[in-house]
């Protein structure tokens, strides 16, 4: 099998999702040539990559702002196959947010926000979109000398709350507070946390359990304390935070007086660390922890018990002739008491894969870049893109495996060896095999060319 009839056999699914057939093949021309474009994903230059430079290029644009289709129900296809490579009981989805950088006045979801690329002492601002993203972590470790890849299977814009102006009433201000405490990431992430719940088990995952994965900003009183049906979360806590145990039996109170801080119990040479290994950086290594449970924060979980897990410092060097360094402990609070602490840090360390997802959808794929100011059509493109690239992991695997054969390009010699393909790897061989087999997108009226791709690129 080819990358790229696997990736047509995935990507086939969508045609329920659409209410036509054309719709349907024009969505697949669309990502496809979003995913082989030379240079910058603008939608013109991929209508140029699918060889519709002399056709009408409206119908291209009314996909996203007339055509009346679901984006999240692309990535139904993705979940539901790639759920045979997660045999476990949990089920580990890491959830982040990321921002698309906008430069038109006219876009209405486009807002002023802070820029991750700031440096830490001058905080800068961007202009641009807020998605929050919620990643599979396939534990492809339990099959081979590889790690965890991250396939995304929701991506959704969450942009904030219009702000009045300052002459504006004072029931537009009231109005104002009252939607911005409804309408924010942390209660958007409990609306996804449910959907993905749906969607688990729509797949067939009934019986898994759904762990996600998040930094210290999903580690809230919103996130903790929202209902949770068969769904747990593991998120990053404040080494200040104000923990506390149940009061003893007989008390009045709920809370012992007494209260302890995750830095507290790191230097608490009392409670012994605990040792277990995890796979990250290539192999498994050993790692240091605490893990405390029955713990409550009464300023975030509330009287909902949780679980402290703290990581030691992790040794490393720069190379093997220097001294040690140390990163930062890390302080993780949970609502999953039964699991045990490996499983939890596992799929946390795994959470990093999801920043690799957003610079390879960023840096390699360019999404965000197509020129559209369409109220509707703003958040729809970079969703379909999005869902094409977690097809594209996704059909690598069930085309030649997990780790990186002789079907990729070979490494140039500056090169160290790859376990696994990346992003460009995948890129690269999918326009090879559409300029050799023409066959299996003549459905979709493409004219793949070497020359057409240069062109494209140029234009």
């Amino acid at each position: 099998m080819t990358l790229l009839a696997a990736w047509l056999a995935i990507v086939s699914d969508w045609s329920a999702t659409f209410p036509q057939q054309r719709t349907f093949y024009r969505a697949v021309r669309q990502a496809l040539g979003a995913l082989v474009c030379l240079g910058r994903r603008c939608l013109s230059r991929i209508i140029w990559t699918n060889g519709g430079q002399q056709r009408s290029w409206s119908s291209e644009y009314f996909l996203h702002s007339r055509c009346q289709w679901e984006p999240q129900t692309l990535f139904a296809p993705v979940l539901r196959r790639a759920l045979a490579y997660c045999p476990g009981r949990l089920v580990g989805v890491a959830v982040d947010d990321t921002r698309l950088r906008k430069t038109g006045r006219c876009i209405p979801q486009a807002f002023y926000q802070r820029d991750p690329l700031s440096p830490p002492f001058h905080v800068n601002l961007m202009l641009g979109l807020r998605y929050l993203q919620a990643s599979l972590l396939l534990p492809l470790y339990r099959l081979g000398n590889v790690g965890c890849r991250a396939l995304p299977i929701r991506f959704e814009e969450v942009s904030r709350v219009k702000k009045p102006s300052r002459k504006a009433s004072e029931e537009a201000w009231k109005q104002y507070n009252r939607m911005t405490k409804l309408y924010n990431l942390s209660q958007r992430f409990v609306q996804t946390m449910s959907q993905l719940r749906q969607q688990l088990d729509a797949a067939g995952g009934q019986d898994k359990i759904l762990l996600l994965a998040g930094d210290g900003s999903f580690c809230n009183r919103t996130c903790l304390r929202a209902p949770r049906h068969r769904t747990e979360l593991v998120a990053r806590a404040r080494k200040d935070a104000g923990l506390c145990f149940r009061a003893p039996q007989g008390s009045r109170r709920f809370y012992d007086p007494q209260k302890f801080t995750p830095e507290q119990v790191r230097q608490d040479e009392s409670r012994p660390w605990k040792q277990t290994k995890v796979f990250y950086g290539g192999k498994r290594r050993k790692i240091r922890y605490k893990d405390l449970a029955g713990v409550h924060w009464r300023r975030g979980g509330g009287r909902i018990p949780l679980r402290l897990l703290v990581v030691a410092p992790t040794p490393y060097r720069k190379r093997q002739s220097s001294r040690l360094y140390y990163r930062q402990p890390a302080y993780l609070l949970t609502t999953d008491r039964k699991s045990s602490a490996q499983q939890l840090l596992q799929i946390y360390f795994d959470r990093w894969q999801i920043e690799v997802n957003h610079r390879e959808e960023k840096d390699t794929l360019g999404v965000g870049q197509a020129q559209l100011w369409n109220v509707h059509a703003v958040p729809k493109q970079p969703v379909m893109v999005v869902a094409a690239y977690s097809a594209l992991l996704l059909a690598s695997l069930q085309a030649f495996g997990i780790e990186r054969g002789k079907a990729y390009q070979p490494l140039p010699k500056w090169r160290r060896s790859a376990h696994r393909p990346s992003c460009l790897d995948l890129v690269t061989l999918l326009r090879k095999e559409i300029v050799e087999h023409p066959e299996l997108i003549k459905k979709l009226h493409v004219r793949p060319r070497d020359r057409d791709l240069t062109e494209a690129a140029a234009a």
